[in-house]
């Protein structure tokens, strides 16, 4: 009997557009002889629909009428069913349930990527691939992830956190910036991907500029030195807490200082990718997600760095809790020879399928491998007690008036 998963994708997330491509690529690649596959798609209220066009990714041209033939639906635990419920609930006739094994989340940014969707799947009940709530709230957390990092003795540049309050006294905020860190430094949300509000400043002014952008798109902002002579050095892992292994490293190329949004998905980077590969359906060009960015795989590396990389990618990944497939982006400060840490994807783009492809997993085999290890973590977690037999409702007695405080 085949396993029946819910590949969900979309969101509440200014990185709704490449959660569906990424989300639609794993659709494509996905087992069908052991799996049976239900996409889903969250729309930008994070309401859920499922339907026959939801799957095709040349339905979301428009989505208004995508939606117009389509089911919406709710997640609900039924005595330890996990059903997609057709909603609103029609008393005569209407849809079926849609019975479920596994939620696959495949999304983006916050509201679904930082623990907020982890959260509600855990709390209806449906096992879930990918990182749980604690990994994925952390490592979407930019801040924090240092914090965590900076005590398993990873390298880290160092960073502060600049808030609303901060913002509303712009005043003095980009003066105290300046005697922090001086120029250049790198002005990002705190809690987004997609390199979406990521500005790099070298004056006063691209400063200023900087803040406004990355505070469109978060209340808390992060500000770190910016390296003069940068290269990035990406590297995807596979695995849980206990054990883990490491992709084939890559080095991205881009048009500016720093990897933009256009540069990872409108941009066509050119081919396919050559040894990148591609998943079944991927367009390989414009909107092919993570697929279709300008890249060296393998990275130009000596066989000592490549090692290096990869050893603190597994290192990283198991200090911040991941599981599934999470990519981490590294620096090398080239002035120095210094590599460093600088965030992780807990649910990367397209899930860096062309990341496995060069070191002999397949799309196919990586969804297959991170629905074991979902399954795995659900042996574990019933095996845990969850529940503290005692008589203190029993014979409590709180007294007093209603509403009185004690």
């Amino acid at each position: 009997m085949k396993t029946r998963v819910a590949m969900l994708f979309g969101g509440k997330t200014v990185e709704h557009e490449v959660s569906v491509i990424s989300g639609i690529q794993a659709y494509m690649a996905m087992d069908t002889e052991k799996y049976d596959v239900i996409p889903v798609y969250m729309d930008k209220s994070n309401n859920m629909y499922i339907g026959d066009g939801i799957g095709n990714i040349a339905s979301y041209k428009d989505i208004p009428a995508l939606l117009s033939r389509s089911q919406r639906v709710v997640m609900i635990n039924d005595g330890g069913r996990i059903l997609l419920l057709p909603y609103p609930v029609k008393r005569w006739g209407g849809a079926k349930p849609v019975q479920i094994d596994i939620a696959f989340p495949v999304v983006h940014g916050t509201n679904v990527e930082d623990g907020a969707l982890q959260g509600y799947l855990k709390t209806v009940g449906v096992p879930f691939v990918g990182p749980d709530v604690t990994s994925s709230a952390v490592s979407m957390d930019k801040f924090i992830t240092k914090a965590v990092l900076k005590m398993h003795d990873i390298p880290v540049l160092d960073a502060e956190v600049y808030t609303l309050a901060d913002y509303e006294d712009m005043e003095s905020l980009p003066e105290r910036i300046e005697m922090v860190f001086g120029y250049p430094v790198i002005v990002k949300p705190v809690n987004l991907g997609s390199s979406v509000g990521i500005s790099i400043a070298r004056t006063r002014t691209e400063l200023v500029n900087a803040l406004d952008d990355a505070f469109r798109y978060a209340t808390r902002v992060l500000v770190e030195h910016a390296i003069g002579k940068l290269r990035e050095i990406n590297c995807a892992v596979l695995g849980d807490e206990n054990e883990a292994v490491a992709s084939e490293c890559e080095e991205p190329l881009h048009t500016a200082d720093i990897l933009s949004y256009e540069d990872k998905y409108v941009s066509s980077g050119g081919s396919k990718g050559g040894k990148n590969g591609g998943a079944k359906g991927s367009s390989g060009s414009k909107g092919a997600g993570m697929a279709s960015l300008a890249r060296k795989i393998p990275a130009d590396l000596t066989p000592e760095q490549r090692e290096e990389v990869r050893n603190l990618a597994v290192r990283s990944f198991k200090a911040l809790g991941c599981s599934g497939v999470s990519r981490i982006d590294f620096m090398i400060d080239e002035g120095s020879g210094q590599l460093y840490f600088n965030e992780i994807n807990p649910i990367p783009g397209s899930l860096s399928f062309y990341l496995w492809e060069p070191v002999g997993v397949p799309y196919t085999e990586l969804l297959d491998r991170m629905i074991q290890l979902s399954l795995k973590r659900q042996r574990q977690e019933e095996s845990i007690t969850f529940t503290f037999d005692t008589n203190i409702l029993k014979n409590a007695n709180l007294g007093g008036s209603k509403g009185s405080k004690r």
